[in-house]
């Protein structure tokens, strides 16, 4: 166990963005409740949601078919995007007004009177930091949300929003080929007790082995346009699996489950949340909560995978813009 902010979860959460948003082909609504239920089955004591994903509809899905269980899980969403920013374009909204109307919705739709961890998806950066942390601790004050999360934020960024309310989570991408957090995000969640935790822990399918050679990505995929997936990065990126493999046989576990193992060994208050819409994933990944790894094999497996040897930025341009810049070049 290990704890979101304050409170003690399973080491390793189930991310639900996959089953409604992000990836195609989308699950159908029998199939996502199975999946729910078949992740706290198993042991998930952590799901991970937006109010994005699915345009709502996976914040639905959750309070229709877990409602039932609510006692058994820690519900962590987020708000921040927005259809219309002011502009008549989608974009990102921090206004306290939109994230009352936004936490009200996301109530509503996950059929709960709380939500135990409310992150902010995206920081605006329009809205002062400190007023958003002010925001977030008023919800929590009345007693709306838990705690309250980051995502996707510089350490100075964390700092700013902790001196005014206490921070219990930031989220961002993290695995061995994403290592931007390791500049200082990381070190400065656990300076201040702030949980860390790490999506895409799988690298978005890469680090699981099981990607087509010639990857047929098309739009509408979250990875559509991603340079690491595309042309002579893509093949480069592949090579490196022979050796990854040989790495986790040794270990006695799947690619997947080393992956996961990985991101538990850099940090007691690192949690990685999987995501995956295929049941046999489900129970893959989460088994890596059960994977200890020998300093000889970290060591190995940071030289293999890392920053100077991943080829690629991880976002296109335009997701690149919504990140903490300061801590997270491409």
């Amino acid at each position: 166990m290990r704890n979101l902010g304050a409170l003690p979860v399973y080491q390793v959460g189930y991310g639900a963005m996959n089953i409604s948003h992000g990836y195609k082909p989308k699950q159908d609504d029998a199939t996502c409740e199975r999946m729910l239920n078949r992740a706290l089955d198993l042991g998930h004591t952590h799901i991970d949601t937006a109010a994005v994903y699915g345009d709502g509809h996976n914040e639905t899905m959750i309070g229709t078919y877990l409602a039932h269980r609510r006692n058994e899980y820690v519900l962590a969403s987020k708000f921040g995007f927005v259809k219309d920013a002011g502009n008549g374009k989608p974009g990102i909204s921090n206004h306290p007004t939109e994230m009352r109307r936004a936490c009200e919705a996301s109530l509503s739709k996950l059929k709960t009177d709380v939500i135990d961890l409310y992150y902010v998806h995206r920081w605006d950066r329009v809205t002062p930091m400190d007023e958003v942390a002010g925001e977030m601790g008023r919800l929590i004050d009345e007693g709306k949300i838990r705690q309250y999360g980051l995502s996707e934020v510089s350490a100075a960024t964390i700092r700013t929003a902790h001196a005014e309310r206490p921070c219990a989570a930031v989220q961002s991408e993290y695995s061995l080929w994403t290592r931007n957090p390791e500049i200082a995000v990381i070190d400065t969640c656990k300076e201040l007790g702030i949980t860390f935790v790490a999506f895409s822990p799988l690298a978005r399918q890469f680090l699981t082995g099981k990607m087509p050679d010639t990857p047929d990505i098309k739009e509408g995929d979250l990875r559509y346009g991603m340079p690491r997936f595309e042309g002579e990065a893509w093949e480069k990126n592949r090579g490196l699996l022979g050796e990854y493999g040989r790495i986790a046989e040794e270990a006695g576990c799947s690619m997947a489950q080393l992956a996961v193992a990985w991101t538990l060994a850099k940090g007691e208050h690192i949690i990685p949340i999987p995501g995956t819409a295929d049941i046999d994933h489900l129970e893959e990944n989460i088994g890596g909560g059960e994977v200890a790894l020998g300093d000889d094999i970290l060591a190995r497996l940071d030289d293999l995978i890392n920053q100077n040897t991943v080829q690629g930025g991880r976002y296109t341009p335009k997701m690149q813009a919504t990140v903490g810049t300061e801590d997270f070049p491409v």
